[in-house]
């Protein structure tokens, strides 16, 4: 599953493409594929994409429905499309004749400034989601309500009151997405080794030295996987259809019974918070 790297990286090549593109139609081809709380997609005609924004790992595009061809909802300036990639889902962005894929989940027409063009929503798997609701409507949903704060945006303070009492392992901390917003497997591995910690931690053991030295490490691990545009491991790819590069740098991600690049010790595989993790037995306590 893309996490928040990948997002954020999607967002950045696709705010070009579409911002300030109004929505001339839009079409849903698989049922399964909008959220329960969502409108149709096709009340969209009309609106203008504004911009282009990431919360944890979904997707947001802000719209103004100024001159929406459905009268009823003109009044709305503030209409959000939520959209949720999960495991295989891509956003990519088609010249204006361009027929749906095998895989094209939901088809948004666009015209203005840049032409027009046509956005797929494509996902082999189907599992991921659209949401097309008025941006008070989101609190409804319950994955939106229960998302954590932002790491790249949080204090150390901030980080260490959401450690206090935890009795989970570290790695369940950092997977958990009411705890921390869009921290995924690959760089809850990457963090922890990092920062020299052991995923099977309790969070609560931590002094408040390695709880900002942990936040600091997550930080930093997810700006220079933001700067190669992310890690492509099978499907990801971003809005221009390119490939990451911070699977070149992985650490312990993937890398069990490999050397550790710090010790030379072999890194070891566990399950923890049912999540295949690696890590260094050595360098990580």
């Amino acid at each position: 599953m893309p996490e928040l790297p990948e997002v954020e990286t999607v967002v950045r090549t696709l705010r070009p493409h579409v911002q300030y593109q109004t929505v001339t139609g839009a079409v849903l081809l698989r049922a399964s594929s909008l959220h329960a709380l969502s409108m149709p997609v096709g009340r969209l005609a009309g609106f203008c994409i504004t911009d282009v924004q990431r919360r944890g790992k979904l997707i947001v595009f802000a719209l103004d429905g100024t001159h929406a061809k459905d009268t009823a909802l003109r009044a709305e300036h503030a209409m959000r499309l939520v959209v949720h990639l999960r495991m295989t889902g891509r956003l990519m962005t088609w010249p204006a004749d361009a027929a749906p894929h095998a895989y094209t989940r939901c088809v948004f027409d666009l015209a203005g400034p840049k032409g027009a063009s046509r956005l797929f929503f494509d996902d082999v798997r189907a599992f991921g989601q659209v949401l097309l609701c008025p941006e008070a409507v989101l609190p409804q949903w319950k994955y939106w309500r229960s998302l954590g704060p932002e790491p790249l945006k949080m204090t150390a303070a901030d980080f260490a009151g959401r450690l206090v009492g935890r009795q989970s392992t570290l790695k369940a901390v950092l997977l958990d997405q009411k705890t921390i917003a869009g921290v995924g497997n690959i760089y809850a591995d990457e963090c922890l080794f990092a920062a020299r910690l052991h995923p099977l931690r309790t969070a609560s053991s931590l002094s408040a030295a390695e709880s900002a030295r942990l936040l600091r490490c997550l930080k930093d691990v997810l700006r220079r996987s933001i700067a190669q545009c992310g890690s492509s491991i099978r499907d990801y790819r971003d809005a221009d259809g390119n490939v990451g590069a911070f699977q070149n740098s992985f650490a312990v991600y993937g890398r069990s019974g490999q050397p550790c690049r710090h010790c030379g010790n072999l890194l070891q595989r566990l399950c923890v918070a049912g999540r295949t993790t690696v890590c260094c037995p050595c360098c990580q306590k």
